[in-house]
């Protein structure tokens, strides 16, 4: 099992999409929310994503799909 924090940036109508949950069901990887800020028309996300790495990439390149800023994390989310 592999384990990748990453900081999720967007903006929109995706706001309004349980991406999320969606991400959940529809991949193979454990989510953990360290931090978040979600305002009207945007936002943000920091979490780690746990599973095999190859699931994790075709998670993050789905969500890229969908317009989603997907940028890596160094060091803990959580001081």
């Amino acid at each position: 099992m592999s384990n990748l924090k990453v900081k999720l940036r967007f903006s929109g109508d995706i706001i309004k999409e349980p991406v999320i949950y969606r991400l959940c069901h529809e991949f193979k990887v454990i989510t953990n929310i360290r931090r978040a800020l979600i305002e009207e028309r945007s936002g943000w996300i920091d979490f780690e994503l746990t599973g095999e790495m190859d699931e994790i990439e075709r998670a993050i390149e789905w969500l890229e799909k969908l317009d989603i800023r997907v940028d890596p994390i160094e060091g803990d989310v959580v001081e």
